[in-house]
């Protein structure tokens, strides 16, 4: 039976997919943009965007997958030596998470106790939960994490690649920047929830940061018109 993911690894997943889904929207969008302002030509706005949603798709779910692993390789090296630690020398990690205690202000009396209790039931978990921040049984799965971006980025490229496409070409450069910003405003919304962050200010910042893109890529696009 498979285990079931805990709440912060769910959570981190979700992560995953909004990033990813952020990021195929504003690297397509930049791309078709950038394009659109060189080339009226629908056909090679339409594959540059084809070819960034790959191309972003591999290399977004392979660096969420080097991250991660990167990440579960440190905290897999922290238990081994908080292993070893509690093998070796007991009495010095009960007394750096009783002195942590203490220094958050707890009542030293109350914090032998807290401590004994925690160290008694779980010494691992008490002591790398203190010392590092996390706890051994939540770790990411790299796989998990690179699966949600693989799925994500190009769900977040269809809607840039979709308006450059099928809109008139009067309007299509100045709606798909639109619909771009209201895209990103929802991710960055979605992404400060997941956080605990600022909402405004996270949606505030993803939709300058996308318009500044588009302007940008469109503008070197320009020097390139045919």
């Amino acid at each position: 039976m498979s285990k079931k993911l805990s709440l912060a690894q769910k959570i981190n997943v979700m992560r995953a997919s909004v990033m990813g889904a952020n990021d195929g929207i504003l690297s397509v969008a930049g791309i078709v943009i950038g394009v659109a302002g060189a080339t009226s030509n629908s056909f090679a706005i339409f594959i540059s965007g084809i070819a960034g949603m790959i191309a972003g798709t591999i290399s977004m779910a392979m660096g969420e997958y080097v991250s991660v692993s990167t990440q579960k390789d440190a905290q897999e090296m922290a238990i081994i030596n908080t292993k070893l630690n509690l093998n070796s020398n007991y009495a010095s990690q009960m007394a750096f998470v009783r002195q942590k205690y203490v220094n958050t202000g707890i009542d030293p009396e109350l914090a032998d106790r807290a401590t004994h209790e925690m160290m008694t039931a779980d010494p691992l978990t008490t002591v790398v939960r203190e010392k590092y921040g996390f706890v051994p049984t939540a770790f990411t799965s790299p796989y998990a994490a690179a699966v949600a971006s693989f799925i994500s980025f190009p769900i977040g490229s269809i809607l840039p690649l979709a308006a450059i496409t099928l809109l008139p070409q009067t309007i299509r450069v100045q709606a798909t920047i639109i619909a771009v910003m209201i895209a990103l405003a929802l991710t960055g919304y979605s992404a400060a929830a997941l956080g605990k962050a600022n909402r405004s200010k996270a949606m505030l910042r993803n939709v300058i940061s996308g318009l500044l893109t588009m302007v940008v890529t469109y503008a070197i696009g320009t020097l390139f018109k045919q």
